[in-house]
């Protein structure tokens, strides 16, 4: 089982009882998202513990959902504002090259998991979202998808070019694959996010000389130990980390929030939540200050 990382602070106090204050708990949810000056990030090695701590975070989107953001973090603020020069924006630039830096010397997984977002994912994570999309599959198994109706023609071509050679540089690939023309651009787009959101490629490089290009792998061959992990754990148990982890990191949430933010149906979202429920990691009550009632996390890690 994953067990969610230690937050700074101690929380648990402050979320027990059968009512809670929507304040507090937002308040509590601003700490795990370091989303104040004296926790914000600074450096490649807090950026690190901040993934590691959350399991999963985007790069500058801000999910409504409320999903921790390192662009938040190393701002120290929640929804800081969009400057009009955003190449002298300090926490922008930090931003920027640490979801270039950390991908490429492997200590987290970088690709568009969530709503075709980016994120960057914990390792000790990364198995439990590739169970949840690819299953049991490994990397050949893209031939079969395609003939079973679930992968365009454009992705499987590309899929094609990089299982007779990978890895290779955007410009190689989109030449292997006879897409070169600026009129081929959103095709090559729309298929490469096709084959990230489906875990079977990655971006593993952002080179900038002596032109500036990604370089693609595939996942399997990149990240193999995570894959075969992930191909190891079975559906249910996969989603259940994935909901612990993010709940223990969001604080307070919705079942409906973690059906939509995880895209799977109801009745897996409902069957995750109770086991949590039944274990004591879930609690389900109001919130003063909000409508409804809301599935809060029991109390803090020790």
């Amino acid at each position: 089982m994953i067990a969610p990382a230690s937050s700074p602070g101690k929380e648990g106090s402050a979320i027990e009882g059968t009512r809670s204050d929507g304040r507090a708990l937002e308040a509590l949810r601003d700490r795990r998202f370091r989303r104040a000056p004296v926790l914000r990030v600074r450096n490649e090695r807090q950026a690190l513990a901040f993934v590691d701590d959350v399991g999963f975070c985007s790069t500058f989107y801000c999910f409504p959902e409320g999903v921790p953001c390192l662009w938040e973090a190393v701002a120290g603020r929640a929804r800081p504002r969009w400057p009009r020069r955003s190449h002298h924006d300090a926490a922008i630039g930090v931003t920027w090259e640490l979801k270039d830096t950390l991908p490429a010397k492997k200590r987290v997984y970088y690709g568009k998991l969530l709503k075709g977002r980016p994120l960057l994912v914990a390792l000790d994570l990364f198995p439990a979202f590739y169970a949840l999309v690819r299953g049991r599959q490994r990397a050949r198994d893209y031939r079969a998808e395609y003939e079973a109706g679930h992968m365009t023609q454009p992705a499987k071509r590309l899929m094609d070019a990089l299982a007779r050679e990978h890895p290779q540089y955007t410009g190689d690939l989109r030449a292997n694959t006879f897409m070169l023309g600026p009129h081929r651009t959103r095709e090559f787009e729309r298929a490469m996010a096709e084959l990230q959101q489906g875990l079977w490629i990655v971006k593993t490089e952002e080179r900038y000389e002596p032109t500036f290009s990604y370089r693609w792998d595939l996942l399997e061959t990149w990240l193999p130990e995570s894959v075969a992990a992930g191909r190891r754990l079975a559906r249910d148990r996969a989603l259940e980390h994935l909901v612990a982890r993010y709940t223990a990191a969001t604080i307070f949430t919705r079942e409906r929030l973690l059906q939509r933010l995880f895209g799977v149906p109801a009745a897996e979202a409902a069957a995750s939540v109770a086991r949590l429920v039944a274990r004591g990691a879930l609690v389900e009550r109001e919130i003063a200050g909000l409508a409804g009632r809301w599935l809060v996390v029991a109390e803090s890690p020790p």
